[in-house]
């Protein structure tokens, strides 16, 4: 097996990974969120991070607009 690290620079390369960038159609989202109501029933945190995925996979806008706020684009003053 090769060595992956560098040992010239001692330094472990890592990427950032962001599930919500995954998350990209409508059965996706339903099916991550079914993943985690399923396999983690006794995880409030984690069904709450899940949550918190979707919206922002949505678009925390359009899941306003979804649960019935007001979604016009004038500002108030």
């Amino acid at each position: 097996m090769p060595n992956t690290s560098n040992p010239a620079s001692g330094k472990i390369r890592t990427v950032v990974y962001d599930v919500a960038a995954q998350l990209r159609t409508p059965e996706e989202r339903a099916a991550y969120l079914d993943a985690w109501l399923t396999d983690a029933t006794d995880d409030a945190i984690g069904i709450t991070r899940a949550l918190g995925d979707v919206a922002r996979a949505k678009g925390m806008t359009q899941v306003a607009c979804d649960s019935g706020l007001s979604c016009e684009s004038s500002t108030r003053r």
